[in-house]
């Protein structure tokens, strides 16, 4: 599948990525409408991962120029920020209306479209003991293939057993995983991510060493962490953002492509720069 990856994401400020094909928008932060101007016409869902302001800050405007075209938004269940802030758009903006607030469950699975759905899985980034504050998003697309033992068959042929016996006895179903989007989260479990086309990874900090100094609060990944993950499991392409600005980025560029030769890491390997919107990510060229 091909996708067009417009974002924005640095640390504490602002953070959204837009998959354009499928109309969909992971977190909304500041920006958001004022670097997609009229393509924000084009969003039908947005998955915010947590309610931190910098993943959220977007959503004020989104909602006073789009509510009409009945945008869901989804959001994880106990962040009670979600509930207030669509009380407070109803009054602050009362002649706006039609957007769709929804609460998520883990390991919950929403149809965005025929053949695509996101499923919503907890991470780490804010760890509460029995409340879901904070997630990550994977997506996936569902083909119907004709099954091998008919392939060598006439049209007519293939016509005649569909007519006889339904189309589910001659065609398998293929569930790819088409992307994963980690939110801020720190690196725990690979196989959360393994075997998908486009992983959009933080990277908060960029060593080992500074994580364990960061992490006090809500938690963080580290470049250098990601990147060995990267490096034992099985993904086309790394999408790296939401950079720390104590970094400026000749010294996050130049890490990124020690680390993608200390790890011997093949893949395109891209990242969304600091304080800089970046239109079609992955037609950009990457760092190795």
């Amino acid at each position: 599948m091909k996708l067009t990856i417009h974002g924005y994401s640095t640390a504490l400020f602002s953070t959204w990525y837009f998959i354009e094909e499928l109309g969909l928008l992971f977190d909304a932060g500041d920006g958001l409408t004022s670097n997609l101007l009229g393509k924000c016409g084009k969003i039908k869902n947005i998955f915010i991962s947590h309610a931190d302001r910098d993943h959220l800050g977007g959503i004020f405007q989104y909602n006073q120029l789009f509510a009409h075209r009945k945008p869901n938004i989804y959001y994880p269940k106990d962040s009670g920020s979600f509930p207030f802030i669509q009380n407070f758009t109803s009054q602050f903006d009362p002649h706006t209306y039609g957007t769709r607030w929804n609460r998520l469950e883990d390991e919950q699975i929403i149809q965005i479209k025929s053949g695509i759905e996101v499923l919503c899985f907890e991470n780490q980034h804010i760890d509460v003991k029995d409340q879901l504050k904070s997630l990550s998003f994977q997506v996936f697309e569902t083909k119907h293939k004709l099954k091998q033992e008919f392939s060598n068959l006439s049209s007519k042929e293939i016509i005649a057993i569909k007519q006889d016996k339904g189309e589910d006895f001659i065609k398998e179903k293929i569930k790819n995983s088409v992307l994963v989007y980690s939110g801020d989260t720190p690196v725990y479990d690979y196989s959360k991510y393994d075997n998908c086309g486009v992983l959009i990874h933080e990277a908060t900090f960029l060593k080992k060493e500074e994580v364990e100094k960061g992490n006090d609060k809500n938690k963080h990944s580290s470049l250098e962490e990601v990147l060995e993950m990267v490096s034992q499991i099985n993904i086309e392409k790394l999408i790296l953002g939401h950079f720390s600005s104590r970094y400026d980025m000749q010294q996050i560029d130049q890490t990124i492509k020690e680390l993608i030769k200390y790890y011997n890491i093949k893949i395109p390997v891209f990242r969304v720069p600091l304080g800089r919107y970046q239109r079609d990510i992955l037609n950009q060229k990457p760092l190795n």
